[in-house]
């Protein structure tokens, strides 16, 4: 595959798209089984990268994973064997590295973590920091800065002596509280205006369960903006995750005028259900700090949805994109500027005059290794007047291997 992507103006796709299993929640899923007393089956698990890095970890550990037909068949490795050095490969996973510095620091054995130059660059004081805390021996370069070295920690907690509670004054990703009870272990939630809490008691143990991964929404979104954008398109996804700490740039979208129908599916730990979207008259929207935990990721994809909205949009509050597989900041501003979308940035955001549904143009982005740029732009040719060319492709791999052929549907 070559490493440039050329995207042709979007046809009026309409019908059904399978975006790939939820990441976050694959990557607990295979954490969760591979450490569990016992047998597990997990359907749907993301076939990224990124999950295939947690996968080769647990293996060093002693899990089995056993592909049959559309299912992982994991055999648990329970306790892992006292006094084991593992040199753990992150790639450019952040999750992996966050999980597993958490699952693995009560454990009587040595693991190094390394990653990419991408992953090698990225602040980890907020996981090293509370881990010393609860008496794990952690180091990391550059004083505490970066790799090798509230799910870290919940995590250390199945280990730990005592209780261990995790407070936050607001609610971020509450996929590990969400599942360990489905793996058998004890979670207590709690707090209310303001503080969000969630305790484990240490000697939890993980029994093997049955679980099935919903839908990713973050990769969901890219085609929910390409059905906004390009008209007479529509778009269902089925079993889409719709935990609500995931689902703030579906509300952003909502406010923005997007026609987005929802159909709940009940039970089941993680919300799931039916997503439907199809072409909308977009306006401008702000969004304010309070709201990036639940959107942090998918920021990149608005941003081509604020460019194509009438009227002005800011984001503020989401100086974390500095420091992601690119300064998001940055590259967003560079790939919208590029195809002609006017574009102001801010140390953590940025103001965006839109374009009021009018094309882009066709230009040439760089992703600069990153993923997600790479597929919000993917999107944006959809709704360009000329083809646009998107350069460093190969990190979409790290998420959605399915993604260029999703895309060969909507070209003209």
């Amino acid at each position: 595959m070559t490493d440039t992507l050329r995207v042709h103006p979007g046809t009026a796709f309409r019908g059904q798209v399978e975006p790939p299993g939820d990441k976050s929640i694959s990557h607990r899923a295979l954490l969760f089984a591979g450490l569990a007393h016992g047998q597990s089956r997990l359907t749907g698990i993301n076939a990224g990268e990124d999950c295939a890095r947690t996968r080769a970890a647990l293996e060093q550990l002693g899990a089995r994973y056993h592909r049959e037909g559309d299912a992982l068949r994991v055999d648990g490795a329970g306790e892992p064997e006292p006094g084991r050095a593992l040199e753990i490969d992150c790639g450019n996973s952040g999750t992996t590295l966050r999980v597993l510095s958490g699952a693995l620091a009560g454990y009587p054995i040595t693991a190094t973590y390394s990653g990419d130059e991408s992953l090698s660059r990225r602040p980890v004081a907020r996981v090293v920091e509370p881990l010393r805390l609860m008496g794990a021996q952690v180091s990391a370069a550059e004083g505490d800065r970066l790799p090798p070295l509230k799910s870290c920690v919940l995590m250390a907690g199945l280990r730990a002596a005592g209780e261990t509670e995790v407070t936050e004054t607001a609610l971020s990703r509450d996929h590990t509280e969400r599942m360990l009870p489905h793996w058998g272990v004890v979670v207590r939630r709690g707090g209310g205006p303001g503080a969000h809490t969630a305790s484990v008691s240490g000697g939890a143990r993980l029994s093997g369960a049955d679980f099935d991964v919903p839908r990713d929404p973050s990769a969901a979104l890219f085609w929910v903006v390409a059905a906004l954008l390009v008209p007479g398109a529509e778009v269902e996804i089925r079993n889409l995750g719709l935990n609500p700490a995931r689902t703030g740039a579906l509300e952003v979208l909502r406010r923005m005028g997007a026609h987005l129908e929802f159909e709940p599916q009940a039970g089941g730990s993680e919300p799931r259900g039916t997503l439907r979207a199809r072409h909308s008259r977009l306006r401008g929207a702000d969004i304010a700090p309070g709201e990036i935990p639940s959107l942090l990721d998918e920021l990149p994809a608005l941003a081509v949805a604020q460019a194509f909205a009438a009227g002005e949009s800011t984001v503020s509050g989401a100086g974390e994109l500095r420091v992601k597989e690119s300064d998001r900041i940055q590259s967003t501003a560079e790939a919208l500027r590029a195809l002609g979308g006017e574009i102001e940035t801010a140390p953590d955001g940025w103001t965006v005059r839109g374009r009021a549904g009018r094309p882009f143009r066709g230009g040439a982005v760089h992703s600069h290794g990153d993923h997600r740029i790479a597929m919000a732009f993917a999107v944006a040719g959809l709704a360009a007047e000329a083809d646009v060319l998107i350069h460093d492709i190969g990190p979409v791999l790290t998420s959605d291997p399915g993604f260029f052929g999703a895309l060969r549907r909507w070209q003209g």
